[in-house]
């Protein structure tokens, strides 16, 4: 039975937040570049005239903001490099993106569930910090604090 409860409280996981964290910062990293931002950066010219001027900067200056945003930010948070800043970026991408573009919308038509999600994994990262498993750490900046490890 001990073990059965043990199986169902999956202690067999590994205990890690920075584990965790480098998952996150892939799972919402890399699909935000490649997805998201690659495309706006390939497709800049046909896009930019049609693109909105959410930031009142023109199209042109409003799409470069959001691939540098998306695309750049989202490469940084894959490999854990200037963690915290890209989070920043990130998520006020995102924030414009849900709140003004798709008008704080969770549900029905152009919706920004999407957007939503990614700004709130950004804002968990931001507090959060890069973890162990990240360039910042292997270049001694950004690490968080020395945390007690978990009781078994």
């Amino acid at each position: 039975m001990h073990k059965l409860l043990g199986l169902l409280q999956l202690r067999f996981l590994p205990h890690s937040i920075d584990l965790g964290l480098l998952l996150l910062r892939l799972t919402f990293g890399i699909p935000m570049a490649l997805l998201h931002g690659w495309g706006k950066l390939t497709g800049f010219n046909q896009m930019a005239s049609q693109f909105p001027d959410i930031l009142k900067i023109g199209s042109k200056g409003s799409l470069a903001m959001a691939v540098f945003g998306e695309l750049v930010c989202g490469i940084l948070l894959a490999v854990g490099l200037a963690t915290r800043s890209a989070a920043v970026a990130a998520a006020i991408t995102m924030f414009v993106a849900f709140f003004i573009a798709h008008r704080g919308k969770l549900t029905g038509p152009g919706n920004g569930e999407m957007a939503f999600l990614y700004l709130a994994a950004y804002l968990v990262i931001l507090v959060a910090g890069p973890g162990r498993y990240s360039l910042d750490a292997a270049l001694g900046k950004g690490t968080s604090p020395k945390r007690p490890k978990p009781s078994a």
